[in-house]
């Protein structure tokens, strides 16, 4: 049972290597961050984001929640939580520190054959290659992923496989995808039913559709059709099957890195609207000066604070071994929205600012939305939230937020 108050403050053994990420993401990547984010195809790009990446593995802070024995960091889970809160600060530096792999490498670590973990593993490990997953389809409402209609049919010795996914987020340039497909028979129960199965992007009948473009930009979250798809049987990533099981391993330590990332993206939309607050004067003083502004500054604190304490509560139960659901649904809804609010203020106080390119507040705004659709609707996660807390009611055993 973990502890139940939280020490909020960075564990000392782990101050110094934040201190160095931050450095390098402030020094480095906040000045090529605006031309590696542009809509605009420039052959510079990749030349200066390999650049990020040499110099984040000649500094020590590649790869650095990788698992040691795959080539990583090999950070233990609680510290690479606290370096996760400074990764979001920028959606670049997932990649430039080679952070961006980590789940995939961990399944591929976990459940692949041998031969894809010799193919694939040290390569998307060291930034060489990079991956993709498939879930998410178009026309199914994938908060019920039962639902999903993409078919992998085993025929001899080779997986043939049918459907149609989108959202599958770096496609184009990855070396594979790992593709949800159901398996077995219509009467299998569905929990049971669906399998992961390794795709390589080059394979005949893996077509990329289009690159669809999100609230107006086109950030690489490509649809894809499976024509007839055909790869080896030892493809299977772990038991046939157990799909749902995998991806719960998949998204349970997942969306703690995805709310301690929106927590840096939050720090830094803070930092931005109370700078603006000091040295912006309207109406014969500054904007901070005036009661309204203050409490948006008041507001976001709380907010932040708040979310902070949760995402670190729920990290703690899962590093002891607990699954954490209650708490992986409160932080995953009232993270998104705290990231949300703490952009759109940061936005209301720079004015017409705000809405530009001129500061990055708007492309986080565009994200904070969507985060409340990703790795499950908001509205998903406070239904089975909320059951779970009533199961425990109906049980006699009450929700004491003590012992939690």
């Amino acid at each position: 049972m973990p502890q139940s108050i939280l020490n909020l403050s960075i564990p000392e053994h782990i101050s110094p290597l934040r201190t160095r990420v931050l450095d390098f993401i402030e020094q480095e990547i906040y000045p090529v961050e605006k031309e590696l984010l542009e809509n605009k195809v420039s052959s510079r790009r990749g030349d200066v984001m390999r650049s990020l990446m040499d110099k984040a593995k000649a500094r020590g802070l590649w790869a650095l929640g990788h698992p040691e024995e795959i080539g990583g960091g090999g950070l233990p889970f609680m510290d690479y939580v606290f370096i996760n809160e400074v990764v979001g600060r920028s959606e670049v530096a997932m990649v430039a520190l080679g952070t961006h792999s980590l789940q995939d490498s961990i399944m591929l670590h976990r459940f692949a054959s041998a031969e894809w973990r010799e193919k694939y593993l040290k390569p998307l490990v060291d930034g060489e290659v990079f991956p993709s997953f498939g879930m998410t389809e178009p026309g199914v409402a994938s908060s019920d992923p039962t639902q999903l209609q993409t078919r992998a049919e085993l025929i001899g010795d080779e997986w043939v496989i049918n459907g149609r996914k989108w959202f599958t987020s770096g496609a184009a340039n990855a070396a594979y995808t790992t593709c949800m497909a159901r398996t077995e028979s219509d009467s299998t129960p569905a929990h049971s039913a669906f399998s992961m199965i390794v795709v390589p992007t080059n394979t005949p009948g893996y077509n990329i559709v289009r690159d669809v473009k999100v609230m107006g930009q086109a950030d690489g979250h490509y649809e894809v059709v499976y024509d007839n798809v055909r790869v080896p049987k030892a493809n299977l990533l772990g038991p046939r099957g157990q799909g749902f099981k995998i991806a719960q391993i998949r998204l349970g330590p997942g969306r703690i890195f995805h709310c301690m990332r929106w927590l840096g993206q939050a720090q830094r939309a803070f930092d931005l609207l109370c700078e603006r607050a000091n040295s912006r004067v309207a109406f014969g003083k500054t904007l901070g000066e005036h009661q309204q502004i203050q409490k948006f500054i008041f507001d976001s604190a709380a907010e932040i604070q708040a979310s902070r304490l949760l995402t670190l509560h729920a990290a703690q139960k899962i590093d002891s071994g607990d699954e954490a659901r209650v708490e992986i649904g409160l932080i995953k809804v009232f993270g998104a929205s705290m990231l949300h609010n703490v952009i759109d203020r940061a936005i209301q106080v720079h004015g017409a600012m705000g809405v530009t390119e001129d500061t990055p507040l708007e492309r986080m705004y565009r994200h904070a939305r969507f985060a409340r659709i990703y790795d499950g609707a908001d509205e998903v996660h406070v239904q089975n939230t909320a059951n779970r807390i009533l199961r425990s009611f109906a049980r006699g055993d009450g929700f004491d937020f003590g012992l939690r």
